[in-house]
C-alpha cells in the first residue's frame, strides 16, 4: 500500500509520494517537478517499483509444475521446506507452537550461520551441499518461488531441430517451403535436395549431414501444419491461410451477414441431356442462425438465388404436416400478419440479408446480381481472393451437407477418388429437378431442426440450438421483421429469355408451354425491335411448371372498362398458370407427384434418397433425353382443369393437389390484357393461386 513519503520509480525516474487523494497520486521528482497520476495507471506502468519495499510474492506456475515428473516436484518442495526453516527457524510443516532448533534460531544465530548449518545437515543426510548452493537456492526461491527450485534439466523445452547443424536446418526449411507448389514427393527426395543445396552453397562435404532418421524427424518437425508430404490440395490451402489472427464471425440478428458460395456436390446426377455428372450447389447461409436461406443446383445466376432467399419456402404436395412452419418454434402467427404467404410456408424462416459475403466467381459478379442487390439495399462484400477463411461458415456447411445429406443419396461419390466406389455412375438415378426437390426437403427436415454446435443460447450454454430455435430467440431479442419480396419483384429476379410465340406455344429447354389465352399472340411481334419481335419470358429453372410472359402495356390509359379487362386477363392468367405445366415425355414412369413415402421424418427421406426412384439410371436417362410434343395432352386442357383429376389407383401413389376451377371469362372485343400498367407479368404473383385454392 502506498503512503505519503514512499519513494517510487515511475517514467524512468525516482519520485516521492507527496499527496494521496482517493485514487489520485501526486508525485515529486528529484528535479522538483510534480506529477499527478491515477493510482491504477501508476501501478500498471512497466517500470513501476516501490523503493525499499520487499519483493512481491510470486505465484507458483502450477500448470508448468504439473508437466514435470513427480520426483522432480517433490525434490523442489523438499528444498522449499529447508529454505523456509533457514529464514524463519521453523519448518512449514511443524506443529503450531514448535520452537526453532538451536542452530536455526534467528534470535541467537545470524543468517550466514543458519545457512552453514543447513549445508552441514544436508551433507550429513547424503546430499553433498555447499553454503554457496544454499545461498543460490534462497535467491532463486525469492525471485521465482517454487519454480526456481526445480531441476532445470527437466524443465527444458524440446528444440524442434534438436542439435542439428543450423546450416542443415536452414537448408531443410528452404526445401520444405519450395514443396508448396510442386507435386507431392517423399522425404528421401527432400533429403537429396538438402544435400545438393549444402554442397552448392558451402562446398561438397563441408557440412556433414545427420543420420537418415534424424533427417526424417527434422523434416517432420519443419513440415508441421504445412502438409508438405500430404495431399497437394491441402498443402495449397494451408499456404493460403492468412497470417493475421483469426477472428470468429459473429452476428447479433438474422440477416446481419449472409455468406454465399458454390461447390460441386459429392453426388452424381443425370443432367438434362442424359449425361452423368456432378451437380454444382450454390448456397446462402445466415451467420446468426445458421439457416440455409437457399440452395440451388445447376446455378443459372446468383440473382435467382437472391430471389429464393427472400421469398417463403412453400409446402409442397406430399410433404408431411410436421414440416410446416406452423408446427415449428418460428413465430408463425406474427409472420402471417405481415405476409399471408406464411400460412402455406414450410418450417424455414425468410431472412432478408443486410450484407452478403461472396467470392469472386462469375455467378456472383454478374451485373444482374450486383444491380439486384443494390436495388434491394443489400451490401455486397467480396471475400479476399484465395482466402476461404473470409467465408469459413459456408465452407464448413458444404462439408456438413456432404456428410449429412450427400452420402445418403444414390450416386454418392465420396470426397475424393480414394473414397470413391467402383459403380458410382451406375448408381446415379436422380435427375437434377428430383435431386433439387430432395435437397429442399432435407433442408426443412434434416437441417433446420437439427441442433448445431455453433448455436448456443447465453442462458443454456450446455445445450445446442437448432437454426429454427436460434431464429425464434433472435427475433424476440432483436425485433427482426423480414420484408419479403412481392411476386413482381421475385419474377424480375428470375432468368429471362426472349422467345417467339408459335402455334405450339413457347418452348424452353425442350419443354412446351401453351394455353388458349396465348392464341391472340401467336406469330405476332412484341414490338421490341432489338429482339426481333420476340417476347420476354421469365422462368424458374427449379420450377418447370410455369413461365411468365411480359406483354406490352395497352396503348391507352387504364379506365374502369380497362380494369375490367384486366380482371378478365387475370382470370386468363390463372388458366395459363394451371395449363402451363410443360409436356415432357422424359417423365415416363413414376414422376414427382407419385412418391410412395412422403413422411416428415428424416430417416424416410434419406432412405428414399438412397434407394432412388423408378427403374434406375435407364429411367432417369429416358426422362432427361426424350423430346417433347408441342401440344397439351387432353388431361391438361382448360376443360379438364375445371375440376380436380381423379388419382390413379394404387397403394403407392399420392393424389395430385386439387386445382381451382377457372373463372368464367367475360365476352370481350379485344384480346385480354395479360400485362398492364399495374401488373407487369402475366403471372403477377407466383403464390396467388395457392392462396386462393387454400393449399
Amino acid at each position: 500500500m502506498l503512503r505519503v513519503g514512499d519513494r517510487v520509480v515511475f517514467a524512468g525516474g525516482a519520485h516521492t509520494v507527496v499527496a494521496i487523494s482517493g485514487t489520485v497520486i501526486r508525485l515529486l521528482s528529484a528535479a522538483g517537478q510534480t506529477t499527478v497520476v491515477a493510482l491504477g495507471y501508476l501501478l500498471a506502468a512497466e517500470d513501476f517499483e516501490l523503493v525499499g519495499a520487499a519483493p512481491a510474492p510470486k505465484v507458483d506456475p502450477l500448470g508448468l509444475l504439473e508437466t514435470l515428473p513427480e520426483k522432480v516436484v517433490q525434490a523442489a518442495r523438499t528444498w522449499e521446506r529447508h529454505l523456509i526453516e533457514v529464514d524463519t527457524g521453523v519448518a512449514p510443516d511443524a506443529p503450531k507452537g514448535t520452537r526453532p532448533r538451536p542452530e536455526y534460531d534467528p534470535v541467537t544465530h545470524s543468517l550466514a550461520a543458519r545457512q552453514r548449518a543447513k549445508a552441514v545437515e544436508l551433507t550429513a543426510a547424503g546430499t553433498r551441499t555447499s553454503v554457496r548452493t544454499v545461498e543460490r537456492m534462497r535467491q532463486r526461491y525469492r525471485e521465482q518461488g517454487l519454480w526456481g527450485l526445480v531441476d532445470t534439466r527437466y524443465a527444458r523445452a524440446v528444440k524442434p531441430a534438436g542439435n542439428v547443424d543450423a546450416r542443415v536446418v536452414a537448408a531443410a526449411a528452404t526445401v520444405v517451403e519450395a514443396q508448396t507448389a510442386t507435386s507431392t514427393g517423399t522425404k528421401s527426395r527432400a533429403i537429396r535436395q538438402i544435400r545438393e543445396m549444402l554442397d552448392d552453397e558451402h562446398g561438397p562435404g563441408v557440412v556433414p549431414m545427420p543420420s537418415r532418421a534424424t533427417c526424417y524427424r527434422l523434416l517432420e518437425a519443419l513440415s508441421a501444419a504445412k502438409y508438405t508430404f500430404g495431399a497437394a490440395t491441402t498443402r495449397r490451402q494451408a499456404a493460403n491461410k492468412p497470417a493475421r489472427p483469426y477472428a470468429v464471425t459473429t452476428a447479433n440478428r438474422p440477416g446481419e451477414q449472409v455468406q454465399m458460395d458454390s461447390t460441386p456436390l459429392d453426388v452424381m446426377a443425370v443432367m438434362d441431356d442424359g449425361v452423368i455428372g456432378r451437380a454444382e450447389l450454390v448456397l446462402a447461409i445466415d451467420i446468426a442462425t445458421r439457416t440455409i436461406c437457399a440452395g440451388v443446383l445447376r446455378p443459372v445466376g446468383a440473382a435467382l438465388l437472391l430471389a429464393r432467399v427472400m421469398v417463403p419456402e412453400l409446402m409442397r404436395p406430399g410433404w408431411d404436416a410436421a414440416l410446416a412452419m406452423s408446427a415449428s418454434r418460428i413465430p408463425h402467427q406474427r409472420l402471417i400478419s405481415l405476409d399471408t404467404r406464411m400460412a402455406l410456408a414450410a418450417a424455414k424462416p425468410v431472412i432478408v440479408p443486410d450484407t452478403v459475403v461472396i467470392d469472386h466467381g462469375k455467378v456472383f459478379l454478374s451485373e444482374v446480381f450486383l444491380r439486384a442487390a443494390n436495388t434491394l439495399g443489400i451490401s455486397v462484400q467480396p471475400a479476399h481472393q484465395q482466402t476461404p477463411t473470409d467465408k469459413a461458415i459456408v465452407e464448413r456447411t458444404f462439408e456438413s451437407i456432404n456428410t449429412l445429406f450427400c452420402q445418403h443419396v444414390a450416386g454418392y461419390t465420396g470426397r475424393d477418388v480414394t473414397r470413391r466406389g467402383a459403380d458410382v455412375a451406375e448408381r446415379a438415378v436422380w435427375s437434377l429437378p428430383d435431386l433439387q426437390e430432395l435437397f429442399d426437403e432435407w433442408v426443412i427436415a434434416g437441417w433446420q431442426s437439427r441442433p448445431h454446435d455453433g448455436l448456443r443460447h447465453p442462458f443454456t450454454l450446455d445445450q445446442a440450438a437448432s437454426p429454427n430455435d436460434a431464429y425464434a430467440a433472435l427475433v424476440a431479442a432483436a425485433g427482426y421483421v423480414p420484408v419479403t419480396l412481392t411476386g413482381e419483384d421475385y419474377i424480375e429476379l428470375l432468368p429471362a429469355d426472349w422467345r417467339a410465340i408459335g402455334d405450339g406455344g413457347i418452348q424452353i429447354d425442350y419443354r412446351t408451354y401453351n394455353c388458349p389465352e396465348l392464341r391472340p399472340y401467336v406469330r405476332k411481334s412484341s414490338g421490341v425491335s432489338s429482339r426481333a419481335g420476340r417476347w420476354e419470358v421469365h422462368y424458374d429453372p427449379y420450377d418447370i411448371s410455369r413461365i411468365w410472359v411480359r406483354a406490352q402495356p395497352p396503348p391507352r390509359r387504364l379506365d374502369h372498362g380497362s380494369l375490367d379487362a384486366l380482371q378478365r386477363g387475370r382470370a386468363a392468367v390463372r388458366r395459363l398458370h394451371l395449363a402451363g405445366f410443360p409436356q415432357d415425355r422424359r417423365t415416363a414412369g413414376p414422376g414427382r407427384h407419385q412418391r410412395d413415402d412422403r413422411r416428415g421424418d428424416l430417416a424416410a427421406l434419406l432412405r428414399r434418397a438412397d434407394e432412388g426412384s423408378g427403374s434406375g439410371r435407364a429411367l432417369a436417362r429416358t426422362r432427361s433425353a426424350h423430346l417433347m410434343s408441342n401440344h397439351l395432352p387432353p388431361e391438361l386442357t382448360t376443360a379438364a382443369l375445371a375440376a380436380p383429376a381423379a388419382p390413379e389407383p394404387g397403394p403407392s401413389a399420392d393424389p395430385p393437389p386439387a386445382l381451382p376451377a377457372s373463372e368464367p371469362e367475360a365476352e370481350q372485343d379485344e384480346p385480354p390484357v395479360l400485362v398492364g400498367e399495374v401488373v407487369p407479368f402475366a403471372l403477377f404473383d407466383p403464390f396467388a393461386d395457392d392462396l386462393e385454392a387454400g393449399r
